[in-house]
């Protein structure tokens, strides 16, 4: 009897293919061809993912780059909302006119 994983592609009991078992290549001595198809096989995987990977962090980014412009914005948005300082100041200067007039009056 063979063991599970190699041999047969379908199981007989069920009728369901074994599952890949998981390789340390550190660990096992693998052949050449073995250490190649791995490589094959990693960068089939690798290049399925690439477009959806890409369009993500393309979407990442922009959504990073509107919130930095919305920051941004906000922030000048803001500074110039604050001219009522500007009055207050300009009302401060005359309350200390009128009392200095009124101090230095008769």
């Amino acid at each position: 009897m063979a063991a599970s994983g190699a041999g047969d592609p379908l199981d007989a009991k069920n009728g369901e293919a074994p599952l890949a078992q998981r390789i340390d290549p550190t660990r096992e001595k693998l052949t050449p061809a073995q250490l190649q198809f791995m490589r094959q096989v990693q960068l089939a995987q690798w290049q399925k993912t690439l477009p959806q990977r890409r369009t993500r962090n393309l979407l990442t980014g922009l959504g990073i780059g509107a919130l930095v412009l919305a920051i941004y914005g906000y922030t000048f948005y803001s500074v110039s909302q604050e001219r009522f300082l500007d009055e207050l100041e300009d009302e401060a200067k005359a309350a200390r006119a009128r009392a200095l007039a009124r101090s230095a009056g008769p």
